[in-house]
């Protein structure tokens, strides 16, 4: 497939790129500073534009597949930016009549998990309001999806941690898998890759835990 990615600096971006390519497919990376991407691959196209720049975000997503978005704020003074962003791409992959799209989102944003043991609940709602800003863009976010005419997945972990990849991993389509605490970066890449080709994930939060 031809794929663009979006936050392709970022922990999760990079391990898509680095993914994808391991998996045979033509990747644009799209960065502010392609000095920051460290991976490298014949079938890689690195896109240096600015996502403020609509033109140039079009010119990222013409003529591709599928878009991955690994866009997300890095700190509570960038709460706001997913939103923001991603409409930028939403409003691009209209213009250029791209239809599949998967990013990042967060488990706090999904249902709560069905018999969630009382640990998880207070841990879970000492994150929220800790990190409420970010969850409140990531929720503006998946409105504005649920509005779009695009096939749209967002895949929501837990706590992201820098592990290597182990493919294995509990999944919840439209929901969130119990007790989920934490998951690496690289397994959060491989489940937003894997959603690509899985219908039942077409227009769907996807819940992602170890």
């Amino acid at each position: 497939m031809r794929l663009t990615v979006f936050g392709a600096t970022g922990g999760i971006g990079q391990e898509i790129v680095r993914q994808a390519l391991a998996a045979g497919h033509q990747v644009t990376a799209v960065v502010r500073d392609p000095s920051k991407l460290p991976v490298t691959g014949q079938r890689l196209e690195v896109l240096a534009a600015s996502l403020t720049e609509p033109e140039q975000v079009r010119k990222a997503v013409a003529g591709r597949d599928a878009v991955l978005s690994g866009l997300g704020a890095r700190s509570m003074k960038d709460a706001g930016i997913t939103h923001r962003l991603t409409r930028l791409v939403l409003a691009a992959m209209e213009a250029e009549e791209v239809r599949r799209l998967v990013v990042v989102s967060a488990a706090p944003v999904g249902p709560p998990p069905a018999n969630q043991p009382l640990v998880d609940r207070v841990i879970g709602a000492g994150v929220s309001a800790v990190l409420r800003k970010i969850y409140d863009d990531l929720r503006v976010m998946e409105a504005d999806l649920l509005r779009s005419g695009t096939d749209w997945t967002s895949v929501r972990p837990p706590k992201l941690v820098d592990a290597p990849l182990t493919g294995t991993y509990r999944t919840v389509v439209g929901g969130t898998p119990r007790s989920g605490r934490k998951i690496a970066r690289s397994d959060v890449a491989h489940a937003m890759l894997a959603a690509l080709d899985d219908p039942a994930t077409v227009r769907q939060g996807v819940g992602v835990a170890y």
